[in-house]
């Protein structure tokens, strides 16, 4: 079984953890960081050392880190890919990671390395699927019946678990209103995205309206191809 390694920072990191226990069957391994840290950090190795730090993280196959700190970050993307994990992923956007260093470490060790702005737009691919094929990029399922949503399934939803929230709240919704009530839940999640600013939870919200904009194009489709099938036979 693949194994998933968390690295939490204060309240960042906490709600993946709980999504990924009580909506996959993945097993995770968590290791903690203290929410206030120096703003520079020389000796990146120590410090994790002083905190407690469980190293045991680097078991895993693939690790999110929620670092958000260069000198930590580094430290941790060397550590993993001494320890051969497989995957490394690093949310809160470029200006939180070393990129340039994430880079070089990702060729000298073969180590994939990903930084994303929020969780929500991770896409599967073949280094993180065994994660990214159940958290990541939104996929839905949704019944319709007399145009309204009467289910909504989460095929992958956010690691922060927002996707879970929208499809509870959105049952009953009118169809035509269901994409842009979707922004609006996932805007009303207590997501630790970024607020005020063009990326964020806006982006996040965007992503959500999206899948079920495809999800209720799916379910327009196959009922009418039902229909079709009814008035042929």
């Amino acid at each position: 079984m693949t194994i998933i390694g968390i690295i939490t920072r204060g309240k960042y990191g906490r709600r993946l953890v709980e999504t990924l226990r009580s909506k996959t069957g993945l097993e995770a391994i968590v290791a903690q960081l203290p929410e206030n840290v120096p703003q520079l950090i020389d000796e990146p190795l120590q410090f994790l050392e002083k905190t407690g730090f469980n190293y045991e993280v680097f078991d895993a196959d693939i690790i999110i880190t929620y670092s958000l700190h260069p000198d930590l970050t580094s430290a941790i993307a060397n550590l993993a890919a001494n320890n051969e994990v497989k995957a490394l992923i690093v949310p809160g956007g470029r200006s939180r990671a070393p990129v340039q260093e994430l880079q070089k470490i990702s060729r000298d060790s073969g180590i994939y390395i990903e930084n994303d702005e929020i969780c929500c737009t991770l896409r599967e691919n073949t280094f993180t699927s065994d994660f990214t094929s159940k958290l990541g990029t939104p996929e839905l399922e949704i019944s319709l019946s007399e145009d309204k949503v009467s289910e909504v399934r989460v095929i992958r939803g956010a690691p922060c678990g927002s996707t879970w929230y929208m499809a509870d709240k959105l049952k009953g919704v009118n169809v035509k209103e269901a994409p842009s009530m979707a922004g609006l839940l996932v805007q009303q999640y207590p997501c630790r995205a970024v607020r005020g600013t063009h990326g964020g939870i806006h982006e996040s919200a965007e992503v959500h309206k999206r899948a079920v904009e495809r999800a209720l194009l799916d379910e327009c489709n196959r009922q009418k191809g039902l229909q079709e099938n009814v008035n042929t036979e």
